[in-house]
């Protein structure tokens, strides 16, 4: 997982401007990186002018392998390497709060399998009052969207049909989201924003249950088979770095997340068509680094629309037409 996650190159270009981009934030700080991996986020912080960086980490292998990395890059003085969950970490009694929190938590569609409730509690535990988080803030995405490689690109293999086998794979991908990369091509819209968060204000409880309800009208024909979601995730300072997954992106190995439709309510959609749906990202009784994620498709003569909302029904065209008026009057 380790070196999936180093091969990332957009990961590790965000990471690495973001945190070498901003020396006058990181100078003469003191750093926790929580799950530290193999420490080469806090050898950037070391190397950015931390005083002192605590590299919490809680496997034994991950461990070893940064206690390596800081010492084959002469930074053991800056860097302590600590073995332990930070859950189970405390300060030396004399020492002082940190001054910046980094990590790289993130899981599928931000929170799935994501390390965030390890964060908030560091923030709350260790972070001095006006402190920095490395991301700051995050912003899930979902679009309506075709899904071809599950879909269409069965209907002919080399001249032979292959629909039985198409419809066995969707059965198997519909227990759970799909991840993969979705071309921008075969999105229906660019998306909306489900949810967004400034984690230096967030509390953990408002991660339990995540509710969305939208209608929103397509941008482009197409079958709608699925719906896309991915994230981005901000970094404070002057040059604002940005990490994204989305479809417009460069891919990342967290791809695109999928939530396939059952073939039955599959529709090909026109322009400004509407879609009304609901989602709910609900975390795990017996996991609470998991989420289970639900999708209703809505009917969207019975939902009440945004105003103005572009989409081609009659009400959502008069209603537009009444706004215009009134802004020229």
């Amino acid at each position: 997982i380790h070196e999936l996650m180093l091969k990332d190159r957009p990961r590790q270009a965000a990471y690495y401007e973001a945190i070498l981009g901003n020396k006058d934030l990181f100078k003469d700080k003191i750093v926790m990186d929580v799950g530290a991996g193999t420490g080469i986020l806090s050898a950037f912080c070391a190397k950015a002018g931390a005083r002192l960086v605590y590299a919490v980490e809680a496997s034994n292998v991950a461990t070893k392998v940064a206690l390596e990395l800081i010492q084959d890059n002469g930074l053991t003085d800056v860097v302590k390497v600590i073995h332990a969950r930070v859950e189970e970490f405390s300060l030396p009694a004399t020492a002082e709060k940190v001054d910046i929190i980094v990590s790289e938590w993130m899981g599928f569609y931000l929170l799935h399998e994501g390390m965030l409730d390890s964060v908030l509690l560091a923030r709350d535990r260790f972070l001095k009052e006006g402190g920095l988080l490395f991301p700051s803030e995050c912003t899930i995405y979902v679009a309506p969207c075709s899904v071809p490689s599950l879909y269409d690109d069965w209907l002919n293999v080399d001249g032979i049909k292959m629909d039985t086998f198409a419809r066995k794979l969707r059965a198997q991908k519909s227990s759970k989201p799909a991840v993969l990369p979705v071309d921008p091509k075969d999105l229906l819209h660019e998306g909306v924003v489900l949810h967004w968060m400034n984690l230096l204000d967030v509390d953990v409880r408002e991660l339990d249950c995540i509710e969305f309800k939208e209608v929103l009208a397509v941008q482009k024909a197409g079958n709608h088979q699925g719906f896309c979601i991915w994230f981005d995730v901000r970094f404070p300072g002057d040059n604002s770095v940005v990490l994204s997954t989305s479809p417009e992106a460069p891919l990342t190995h967290w791809k695109q997340v999928v939530v396939v439709l059952p073939e039955e309510i599959c529709d090909d959609l026109e322009e400004r068509e509407p879609v009304a749906f609901k989602i709910c990202m609900k975390r795990r009784g017996d996991d609470a680094r998991k989420y289970d994620l639900e999708v209703d498709q809505l009917d969207p003569q019975t939902e009440e629309h945004p105003v103005p909302c572009p989409c081609h029904m009659t009400k959502c065209i008069l209603t537009e037409a009444h706004l215009k008026m009134m802004d020229t009057s």
